[in-house]
């Protein structure tokens, strides 16, 4: 078996220029076949909200569901390094994140938080890695801010869009993020980002110069209804099975092949 992927180990992909593979899992079966498959980071994301509980948004995830569902996760895991999300509202001061934090990798077994954040949360960054908790700071499109963003929205457009979206990514490695994650950003100020930062970089729909890529499961499987986000792909399609799917995925990242000039905004 490859040795379990750590932090550092994505330390390295980033300098070796190696693709990172991530993909989002609620469930101890799915968590086997991303395992097995060689996938590099495992999200228990708050998408769950949608693709599992039938929400419109990830807003009325709770931290207790987040906690479950990453616990299974972490039952099918061998090799990937385990994130999971800090849910709305569990993060929206220093002592209530570092709290969250504790339940996700304590009875979640969490190797690392996520936490949507910008330049202006950057404390509650800080805070957590003071605690010792991994961090990775997810930017520019934030879902559970969708409300208050105007709905989903590439960022990065105009001078003004991409200097705050890099001001950002300084300010969230500054506090101490091991980890940055951007979604939905345009593909020429994701590669400004990744020159940037010294810490990995992994993107959704943020175009391929990005350091990883990463995908929620049940869209790159074709199994999202109504209709599937342009940034991704339906890898199930042209395979014969879930696991020559997530297989594929892998392959074309790491080949560089995903994501294609079609997946990517400008």
């Amino acid at each position: 078996m490859s040795r379990p992927v750590t932090v550092a180990t994505l330390q390295r992909m980033k300098r070796d220029r190696e693709p990172i593979v991530a993909l989002t899992a609620y469930d101890y079966a799915f968590a086997r076949v991303l395992d097995g498959a060689g996938v590099d980071v495992v999200l228990v994301g708050d998408s769950l909200g949608m693709v599992i509980q039938g929400h419109p948004g990830t807003t009325p995830v709770t931290l207790e569901e987040m906690a479950y569902h990453t616990r299974c996760v972490s039952r099918g895991l061998e090799r990937a390094l385990l994130m999971a999300d800090l849910p709305f509202l569990s993060d929206h001061d220093v002592a209530t994140a570092v709290e969250s934090a504790a339940v996700l990798m304590k009875s979640g077994r969490a190797h690392m938080v996520k936490v949507e954040a910008t330049a202006e949360q950057a404390p509650i960054v800080e805070a957590l890695v003071r605690a010792g908790v991994p961090v990775c700071a997810h930017f520019g499109l934030r879902p559970q801010r969708v409300l208050q963003m105007g709905g989903y929205r590439v960022q990065g457009r105009g001078d003004d869009g991409a200097e705050q979206v890099l001001a950002d990514a300084r300010a969230l490695e500054a506090a101490g993020a091991d980890v940055l994650l951007v979604e939905c950003l345009t593909a020429d100020v994701a590669a400004r980002v990744q020159a940037a930062v010294d810490v990995p970089l992994i993107g959704i729909g943020a175009g391929p110069q990005c350091d990883g890529q990463i995908l929620v499961l049940q869209d790159m499987l074709g199994m999202t209804p109504g209709r599937p986000p342009s940034f991704s792909h339906d890898f199930l399609a042209d395979a014969g099975s879930i696991q020559d799917a997530v297989a594929a995925y892998a392959r074309a990242v790491r080949e560089g092949q995903f994501p294609a000039p079609e997946h990517c905004f400008g």
